[in-house]
């Protein structure tokens, strides 16, 4: 019978050891263990071997599936299509840095394989060319390049931490206006409903240029405002300079006047200062003056037929109040990754930076549309210039520097379309970053110079432009994928996890918040935003030194896509009238006349292709090259940072992100 407990004691003279086995059933009693058989051992192997093949094949396959794509994709795309700006100043030196970073990587690869350490060799012991060359480049960098590194770093470093700091505040903001409840109020009484003549009189404009495919549905949407028709006139604003959309436009516009409604449509012939000219030459009408408001409405912008009674009454009994911004909501968010990631940016900027300037400071950038502005506050300020592409933030900043207040509603959406291809939003990024600098240099003597309080200067100077719109794309750019990639090869200047990684997904977590919906899409989104700092930094730069890149005015490509309540809504809208049989058509020319005319004229479609971005596919090699190094040096975060950051610069480059053309 086996005991249930044995106390065995070995004595020693300098130590001794105990050991005590509780229960009957202890191994040790057994007769014999239990041992692995070839066999099983065999299986073992055999198992594992088969998991690591089944590995190796599924990354050679999902490798050889890549490149057929990016083969594909570089077959079938067009380099000369691309801007002329890629092959500027910016696309050279990250070429070269491109160059440069190759050659110290190879050299870095002989130095790791070869053990060559400098602390380890003599200068007597050397031996080769090769050697010779590491150690000199080790010497010149720690004594020349490092220096420089580390202080830029450090600076880029703070200019990070005062923007995190300032996004913080402004989320803080956000924070309290939910919870205190904060939002406008109408004051005084509401229009009188049954008397048309107590509803004061709205001008309605709707700037448009060769937008086929949005023309019907934003005139349909500014015709079915709910408001006295003989209280508000609608502009069609017309730019384009294709014959057959100007006809189009026409018709519609025939149409909605013979139903009753107070519309005309303007065509310019000399289409100068684009937007702002167009939006000038409408407001020098005679008829203006009988206006007390004017409402702005892109191509694509669809408001509900509540709008002006949910924006006009703030005017009421509010004199200083200058301008109403509505928010934006979009029909094809969930289009693609592009539009998602698009709307995560765009939420954040409506339900905080826009929100929190209204309520604090009666201050913010106007948006160029989807706002109602009064007319005074206009002419007090200048009215429309044309020295910008961003003629809003223009008139917005002249029209603070008059003393006007702005408010800002975040629960009036009006339904409007995002870039769907990266090709359109880069063209628009670029001009909504290159405007506000060239709007800075005009406006600084303007601003010193005003009688505005100080506070209110320091908050446009330091904060509205300074930090938001020129230090943001200054640093995202040189700290992520100009210094980071550059450490790898310069350790000296390394830079901390908590500058990669911790800081830079608390603030993009802050950024998702108003778009909740969108929390699995927060890495991508943080890639993507390093991604755009390259079209951001080109424009900030452009804009500020008066490039001539900043002058361009690129149309951004709509779609038309319209939501499930807009299509219901226009179905039933077009039953009803056919039912009451009161849509009369034009005797002079027939809608299926018009048609006929109008495809006889047609010119065939040219086919786009997706196409190939230089700077974005260079700076991806770059970043691959510097993850390359970080391995290297066993560089966990960083590696995984650099590796992430190049493969989504090379989706980028290779126009993978957004619309796909066949």
């Amino acid at each position: 019978m086996v005991p249930d407990s044995v106390v065995v004691t070995v004595e020693k003279p300098s130590n001794f050891s105990l050991l005590n086995v509780n229960g009957s059933d202890s191994s040790l009693f057994q007769d014999k263990e239990k041992a692995a058989s070839p066999k099983q051992f065999t299986w073992v192997l055999l198992l594992k071997a088969h998991r690591v093949l089944t590995s190796l094949s599924w990354l050679a396959m999902a490798s050889r599936a890549i490149f057929v794509s990016v083969k594909k994709r570089i077959a079938l795309s067009d380099l000369s299509e691309e801007e002329p700006k890629s092959r500027g100043r910016l696309y050279r030196f990250i070429k070269a840095f491109l160059l440069i970073s190759i050659l110290a990587l190879v050299l870095e690869v002989v130095a790791h394989f070869k053990k060559w350490n400098l602390q380890m060799i003599q200068s007597r012991e050397v031996q080769g060319l090769v050697q010779s060359s590491y150690m000199a480049w080790l010497s010149f960098r720690a004594d020349y390049i490092a220096p420089s590194v580390i202080f830029l770093s450090k600076f880029c470093v703070v200019l990070f931490m005062i923007q995190s700091l300032d996004r913080l505040v402004l989320c803080i903001g956000c924070f309290w206006i939910k919870y205190k409840k904060l939002k406008p109020t109408i004051e005084g009484e509401i229009y009188d409903i049954e008397d048309s003549s107590s509803f004061p009189m709205v001008l309605v404009q709707i700037p448009m240029c060769n937008e086929r495919e949005v023309y019907e549905q934003s005139i349909a949407a500014a015709c079915e405002l709910d408001w006295p028709r003989d209280r508000i006139l609608i502009q069609v604003l017309d730019d384009s300079d294709d014959g057959n959309i100007q006809l189009l436009i026409k018709d519609e516009v025939s149409l909605w006047h013979e139903k009753g409604i107070n519309i005309v449509y303007r065509h310019r012939l000399i289409r100068t200062g684009y937007k702002a000219g167009n939006l000038k030459s409408a407001m020098a009408c005679d008829y203006v003056k009988d206006y007390e408001f004017v409402t702005i409405f892109d191509a694509d912008f669809q408001p509900n037929p509540d709008f002006l009674k949910l924006t006009i009454p703030h005017f009421k009994g509010n004199p200083e109040l200058g301008l109403v911004q509505a928010r934006w909501s979009f029909v094809n968010k969930d289009e693609n990754l592009l539009t998602r990631l698009q709307n995560v940016n765009l939420c954040f900027h409506f339900e905080v930076e826009q929100q929190v300037n209204g309520v604090f400071l009666n201050f913010f950038g106007f948006n160029g549309t989807a706002g109602v502005w009064r007319i005074k506050a206009l002419e007090e300020s200048g009215g429309w210039l044309e020295r910008t592409t961003v003629e809003d933030m223009d008139i917005a900043v002249r029209a603070h520097l008059n003393g006007w207040k702005f408010i800002f509603l975040n629960d009036v959406k009006v339904l409007c379309e995002l870039p769907e291809s990266y090709e359109a939003y880069k063209k628009q990024q670029h001009r909504w970053h290159s405007g506000p600098m060239q709007l800075f240099r005009l406006c600084l003597p303007a601003i010193i110079t005003s009688k505005i309080s100080m506070w209110k200067k320091a908050n446009l100077i330091f904060l509205f432009f300074l930090l938001r719109k020129l230090i943001l794309p200054f640093y995202s750019f040189t700290l992520f994928c100009i210094i980071l990639p550059l450490t790898m090869f310069i350790p000296e200047a390394e830079l901390p996890i908590w500058v990669i990684c911790y800081v830079p997904i608390f603030m993009s977590l802050l950024n998702i918040l108003p778009a909740p919906k969108s929390f699995p899409f927060l890495v991508p989104y943080l890639l993507f935003e390093n991604t755009m700092s390259v079209t951001k930094f080109n424009a900030m730069v452009s804009g500020l030194f008066q490039l001539g890149s900043a002058y361009e005015w690129v149309v951004t490509k709509k779609t038309g896509r319209s939501s499930e309540s807009d299509l219901l809504a226009f179905a039933e809208r077009e039953s009803k009238s056919l039912g009451e049989e009161k849509i009369l058509r034009r005797h002079s020319e027939s809608g299926l006349e018009l048609l006929s005319k109008l495809k006889e004229q047609e010119v065939p479609a040219v086919k786009k292709k997706n196409m190939l971005f230089r700077k974005e596919l260079a700076l991806a090699f770059l970043l691959l090259t510097a993850s390359a190094r970080s391995l290297l040096s066993a560089h966990g975060v960083h590696f995984y940072f650099l590796l992430f950051q190049g493969l989504s610069f090379l989706v980028v480059g290779l126009d993978l992100i957004g619309e796909q053309l066949s």
